[in-house]
């Protein structure tokens, strides 16, 4: 299973997501500029990175302008045909207004960035990146975003809990979802979803700032050795 992460101009987590896969998951792993036009050497088999950062400088609003960058023309058609796209922050934007992913990434409900570690509910072990996870399982994973607040009207959201679409959710350290724990104001809590093919997924929170010893927290690093492993069918 090889990795492709896109670079916008303006990303700045391109560079974790090359080290925690390439050098910490020993995968193949290449940078993908914006205004590539396919995908060629990739196969469904394989997972294009939308990562983090602020790509265009949040111009419009948050992933508006990157969704017409070249290259996901070529990331649609990777992921309509099965191929596994994974959207972390700003890429989870991007992902939303490209139509991959339904609902839309809104400002946070107090109108501030916010930057710190928050905990995760895990709510379906049944994708690819929740694969070595738990239901209920907490996690504790950094986020820093001013467009966090995960929005969908109500007949999206009753669709993505019918179809078990919900991977994460904000919540305290004992797994409640407290009003409190609900640090940017999204929908139900929702931190993180699938598309209802299950190949497409997009989260707030950042699991490649959270993957080796060093930095103290390792809780991100299952997501990737779960996405790995459920394609590879080989431990990690």
């Amino acid at each position: 299973m090889k990795f492709g992460v896109i670079q916008f101009p303006g990303s700045n987590c391109d560079d974790d997501m090359v080290y925690v896969l390439g050098t910490l998951m020993g995968r193949e792993t290449t940078k993908l500029w914006h205004k590539e036009k396919n995908l060629d050497g990739f196969t469904t088999d394989d997972c294009i990175i939308v990562p983090g950062g602020f790509s265009y400088g949040d111009y419009v609003r948050a992933g508006a302008v990157a969704r017409f960058s070249p290259i996901m023309e070529a990331v649609i058609d990777f992921a309509n045909r099965g191929g596994y796209v994974f959207g972390i922050c700003n890429g989870f934007q991007i992902l939303c207004e490209a139509g991959l992913l339904p609902g839309a990434l809104l400002r946070n409900r107090d109108q501030k960035f916010i930057a710190k570690n928050i905990f995760l509910r895990t709510e379906t072990t049944n994708t690819a990146v929740t694969s070595k996870l738990s239901v209920g399982q907490v996690l504790n994973i950094p986020i820093a975003h001013a467009e966090g607040r995960y929005y969908a009207d109500e007949a999206t959201l009753a669709d993505l809990i019918a179809n078990d679409q919900v991977l994460f959710r904000y919540c305290d350290g004992a797994g409640e979802t407290t009003p409190e724990a609900n640090v940017n104001g999204s929908a139900q809590h929702i931190a993180g979803i699938c598309n209802a093919g299950r190949n497409v997924f997009g989260m707030m929170p950042h699991p490649e700032r959270a993957a080796e010893g060093i930095v103290g927290n390792t809780d991100g690093r299952a997501i990737f050795t779960g996405l790995i492993e459920s394609v590879t069918g080989a431990a990690v």
